[in-house]
């Protein structure tokens, strides 16, 4: 039933916001230039890697030495925007058609992460990575990894269809008010070096 529900929703949503993605997709190619979409290799479900994609948000401006710039000086305006309203997550629901990604479940991090889980943090990959998930309701990115990863364990251990159209629910309103889109003091999440490092 949750494959059924996050194939038709995923559908419906791509057919109806079809102009948003291309006036999403000329704006990006206007202030950010190509590529228009970002993708990169993620963990999915039981760890294994998929490509996941967004809209860009950053530029590819480097030093005198060809290396690319911190991630917050390569944010523009127009990137904090997308970020703020989570309109480059909208690519992403290509995925869950793809079948890589649900619409609600731990969020995908990155995969050098994978070994820094302890065996129960590493239970969030018993269900498919998701656009939004508890942890992304209950605080965002002004959690701490200790308690995101408190959230995704609980997901793992309750979801149903019922609780996923709750947090969709919820996903709309806090969307709509922009809150906790980036770690307080930052424009980009703080980095996972471990829960004992935190």
């Amino acid at each position: 039933m949750k494959r059924l529900f996050d194939v038709v929703l995923s559908a419906i949503a791509l057919l109806v916001l079809l102009p948003v993605f291309i006036l999403l997709s000329l704006l990006v190619l206007i202030y950010l230039g190509r590529p228009i979409l970002y993708s990169q290799n993620r963990p999915g479900k039981n760890g294994q890697p998929f490509k996941m994609h967004k809209f860009r948000t950053m530029t590819n401006a480097t030093d005198d030495s060809g290396r690319l710039l911190p991630n917050e000086e390569r944010l523009t305006g127009f990137g904090r925007f997308l970020r703020s309203t989570s309109l480059d997550e909208l690519p992403e629901l290509i995925n869950v058609i793809k079948g890589d990604m649900s619409i609600v479940g731990p969020r995908p991090l990155l995969m050098e992460y994978l070994e820094l889980y302890t065996r129960k943090e590493s239970r969030r990959h018993e269900v498919r990575p998701g656009i939004t998930g508890l942890a992304q309701i209950r605080g965002r990115n002004s959690l701490s990894w200790r308690n995101k990863f408190r959230y995704d364990i609980f997901y793992v251990d309750h979801h149903n269809l019922f609780l996923d159209v709750k947090l969709i629910c919820e996903t709309v309103g806090k969307v709509l008010k922009r809150s906790n889109i980036s770690t307080p003091g930052s424009d980009t999440i703080e980095r996972f070096k471990g829960t004992d490092n935190e």
